[in-house]
């Protein structure tokens, strides 16, 4: 047993008592501190129970009242303008109540006989103020009109219903500092039956505030609750007369949903000028406005990560420093919260990233000193690429990207995980050479780029297509089904063939020889290539179209397109650029076997494969592009045939193909007249001939048409007999074309470009390909203008003769909308005399003093014609006064007058 001294004792037993002391002292503290929670509690819950029992209290009261109130005999009471709207009293007595009217219904406020509801127009004035001191029951008159066609009864409620504009609206408010404004939307939701909470909850359905941002407006973005203004109660008051009006509809609400920043001033610090223009663009569409860093109202700033590498200071130390995904997914989905995306915490994530996880999400002035010392260690170390003597372009690919990034080098397809790509480098197989030869070094490279490649697919599916097509299924699509069918709808066959081919590729890196087969991959995959690229290539300007056209009619498309490009998956590169990936696919992979081939010896077995595969290659590029012209050429038919009026519907045919086209003045008149501008379509089995609309009278005779050429003929190719070159001339060719009796057509070219001699000879050996002939050069004749006796002057090129061409035929056709029959006097002689010659007499005058004496009938004097020429007019016979419709010269008069003056000549 161990013996302490007294002392020692003595002084371990005081500071026992010491100890007892505080502890007894800490204990009556928190025995008061937990009496005084205690006693604030119970006077808290006394004082709730007593406002319970009030509230059951008034609950009863009500009821008790309702009670007596339900047992009294009901009766309308029309006030004021309510009594003299017919419709309103028709509904009223719909109820089989007694229905009485007064100007001001305060002289039967105080009847407790009856129980009263009381029709009001205006729910603002003092009579109104009135009778709801009272807790009388009023409606107004859409209220009664609605419960009268619903065949409803009014109801017990003492609260004044005005309409059922917000019936099964719950709404919320949250920013609105101003009592009297929030007073005034309660009372108007109320009358138009609309329901208030103080917190949200399942029920609420619409969410009221002025400006974006806060827990409220948080849970009603999560939720997908309707947020608008306060502008929407007001326009909704505003239209509360009209029969059917609901503030619900989506055409109404739309107008007053609340924008993305509304509120908001938001700055954005470090981007480029144009892509800075186009945010500021995009924040002032959703409600926001553009700040300076220096401003104290500013509530965000948005930084470019890619670009700065500080931290800017902003002059309210409140404001928010957010990375640029904030601002786009914003956009996308109405909120987003700023703590998720803070500009500090990423700074923070690169300090503390090791360098190899970090290299795409560094700012660009980081990945410049990454890549310079990259390349030295590439250098230093005598990689494959860098110990050859010649590197083709596309294997510079191994090292950097088209957007002059590592995308390519660092992005590994199947090391993706949690869309976050890590660098690995290439696994080397025990059987890999320790001296690397220079067909392997090829042959990774076109392994490297196939990689690099097929991982730039699975972006597009993983990244873009898959997520789209998930939010499609939701109730909140980006875009609709058919727009990402559009899109994407050619893409997966060529991501699982180039699959497949990678899955090979990493098979023979894996056990490499020197003997093995590279040219096999592309001849085993040969009729795939064939069966995926054509659809993709054909289409790809349509699918580019379709792409551009949601991107800039969707803004939530467009921010979503934006926050992918800042991932590091897609190396900054938009959509679009990615998709264009496989146009270019083909060509660069004919370039690496062509290299591998070159260091493959003639008695290695793969080089008649890597020659055979080469040649699948070109079968497949000019299989794509034979599929792509007979693609635009069928496209080119249905857009001919929508082009021209009273066209054939047979001219459309999967059967028939587009060859050319070639504008010609007609010299003859047997199709159109002579001089008129035809456009001749050449197909493989057919002519078509049309006319271009003009667009004097046939705009004017049928406005509605949205067709630009008129149909003329169709002509198949088996009924031309010779096609004629017309040697006098540079431009004039002829087609004689069979039938019981044969018909000559001759034309001019216009086309300055076109070579008449080529022309013709394409067209002659399509005439021999459709007949089946071996003898084209035999189809092509060669006549003198005399010989055909076909005039070959100009016709309708200077512009003073197209103006006498189109006063001829203004004049025809005047002359066949009137009717003379019952026409005045003076206004026949005044028609006459325009219809006569609008150049005055014709026989002896240059077609510049025609136009000088030319007479249009909107410049002529009624009664001067009539004091003039009446004397003439009255003398002349018949037949003077048919020679004064004077005939044009050749070369201005209509060629369907022209058969009697052309026998002369």
């Amino acid at each position: 047993m161990l013996h302490l001294p007294v002392a020692t004792t003595t002084q371990h037993s005081q500071l026992n008592f010491g100890h007892a002391c505080n502890k007894q002292r800490n204990i009556v503290t928190v025995r008061r501190q937990a009496w005084s929670y205690f006693t604030y509690a119970a006077q808290e819950e006394v004082k709730q129970t007593h406002l319970k029992q009030a509230a059951l209290c008034q609950v009863y009261e009500d009821f008790t009242e309702m009670s007596i109130m339900s047992k009294l005999p009901t009766r309308i009471c029309l006030v004021g303008e309510a009594g003299r709207d017919a419709e309103t009293l028709q509904a009223a007595e719909s109820f089989g109540m007694p229905v009485i009217q007064s100007e001001t219904g305060l002289d039967i406020i105080n009847d407790t006989d009856w129980r009263t509801f009381y029709v009001l127009q205006d729910f603002e004035d003092e009579i109104f103020d009135a009778i709801h001191k009272q807790k009388e029951c009023i409606l107004g008159p859409p209220a009664l009109k609605y419960a009268a066609e619903m065949k409803q009864t009014l109801g017990q409620n003492t609260r004044p219903i005005y309409n059922y504009a917000m019936r099964g609206v719950v709404t919320c408010f949250t920013g609105i500092r101003k009592k009297d404004e929030l007073t005034k939307l309660v009372n108007l939701i109320h009358s138009m039956g609309g329901c208030i909470k103080k917190d949200l909850n399942t029920k609420t359905t619409h969410l009221i505030c002025n400006h974006s941002g806060g827990e409220k407006y948080q849970y009603a973005k999560t939720f997908r609750l309707t947020v608008v203004r306060p502008a929407w109660v007001y326009a909704a008051w505003s239209a509360r007369n009209s029969l059917g009006f609901e503030a619900t509809q989506d055409n109404f609400t739309k107008a007053h949903r609340l924008k993305a920043f509304e509120g908001q001033k938001i700055c954005f610090f470090g981007f480029p000028a144009e892509e800075h223009q186009h945010m500021v663009d995009v924040l002032l569409e959703n409600g926001g406005v553009c700040a300076e860093l220096d401003d104290p109202e500013c509530s965000h700033v948005v930084v470019d990560e890619h670009t700065t590498v500080s931290k800017p200071e902003p002059k309210n130390h409140n404001t928010h420093i957010l990375k640029s995904d904030w601002f786009w997914y914003t956009i996308q989905n109405g909120y987003a919260n700023e703590m998720d995306y803070l500009f500090g915490d990423y700074l923070d994530s690169i300090t503390n990233t090791p360098s190899t996880d970090r290299r795409d999400s560094l700012p660009i002035s980081f990945n410049k000193r990454k890549r310079k010392r990259f390349s030295q260690r590439i250098q230093l170390e005598g990689t494959p690429l860098g110990s050859g003597k010649r590197r083709s372009s596309v294997s510079d690919a191994g090292l950097l990207s088209v957007s002059n990034s590592f995308f390519d080098c660092t992005t590994s397809p199947d090391k993706l995980e949690n869309d976050k790509l890590l660098h690995v480098e290439p696994e080397v197989s025990e059987a890999t050479p320790t001296k690397k030869s220079m067909r392997f070094n090829h042959f990774m490279d076109f392994f490297t780029t196939e990689s690099n490649y097929v991982g730039i697919l699975d972006t597009i599916l993983n990244l873009f297509k898959n997520k789209l097509e998930e939010l499609a299924e939701t109730n909140d699509p980006l875009l609709n089904k058919s727009e990402i069918k559009s899109i994407f709808g050619n893409f997966l066959p060529i991501h699982e063939v180039h699959q497949s081919m990678l899955e090979h590729l990493r098979k023979l890196h894996a056990n490499w020889r020197e003997d093995c087969l590279i040219g096999d991959i592309i001849i085993q995959h040969r009729d795939d290539l064939i069966k995926a690229y054509p659809p993709y290539v054909n289409f790809y300007e349509q699918m580019k179209e379709q792409l551009q056209y949601c991107d800039r009619e969707y803004p939530r498309f467009h921010a979503f397109l934006k926050i992918n490009q800042t991932k590091p998956e897609c190396g900054r590169q938009s959509l679009q650029d990615l998709m264009i990936r496989p146009v270019q696919r083909l060509p660069s992979i004919s370039l690496l076997l062509n290299d591998i081939l070159k260091h493959t010896a003639n008695s290695n077995a793969d080089h008649a494969r890597l020659e055979e595969a080469l040649k699948a290659i070109k079968q497949v590029t000019l299989h794509i592009n034979e599929d792509k012209r007979r693609t635009e050429s069928r496209m080119a038919i249905f857009d001919i045939f929508n082009d021209i009026d009273g066209c054939p519907a047979h001219l459309v045919s999967s059967n028939r193909s587009f060859i050319s086209k070639c504008e010609v003045n007609e010299l003859s008149d047997s199709l159109s007249g002579r001089g008129d501008i035809l456009l001749l379509y050449l197909f493989s089995d057919s002519i078509e001939l049309c006319k271009r609309r003009s667009r004097g009278f046939n705009t004017a005779k049928s406005p509605s048409t949205a067709k630009t050429h008129k149909h003329i003929k169709l002509i198949s190719l088996n009924t031309i007999r010779f096609v004629i070159d017309v040697t006098d001339s540079p431009r004039a060719f002829g087609l004689l074309q069979r039938g019981e009796k044969e018909k000559l057509y001759t034309f001019s070219i216009i086309d300055e470009e076109t070579d008449k001699l080529v022309y013709l000879k394409k067209l002659c050996m399509q005439i021999a390909a459709h007949t089946c002939r071996t003898d084209a050069d035999k189809m092509l004749l060669s006549r003198t203008s005399l010989e055909l006796e076909v005039d070959i002057s100009d016709v309708n090129v200077s512009t003073l003769s197209k103006a006498f061409k189109l006063a001829a035929k203004t004049r025809l056709k005047v002359g066949r909308a009137f009717s003379f029959n019952k026409t005045p006097n003076k206004l026949k002689r005044a028609v006459s005399t325009m219809m006569t010659s609008p150049f005055g007499s014709t026989n002896s005058l240059t077609p510049a003093s025609q136009l000088a004496q030319m007479r249009l009938a909107s410049c002529t004097n009624i009664n001067e014609v009539a004091d003039e020429d009446c004397a003439s007019m009255r003398s002349n016979s018949p037949s003077t006064q048919s020679e004064l419709l004077v005939v044009p010269p050749l070369s201005v008069q209509p060629t369907r007058k022209n058969k009697a003056v052309v026998g002369r000549i």
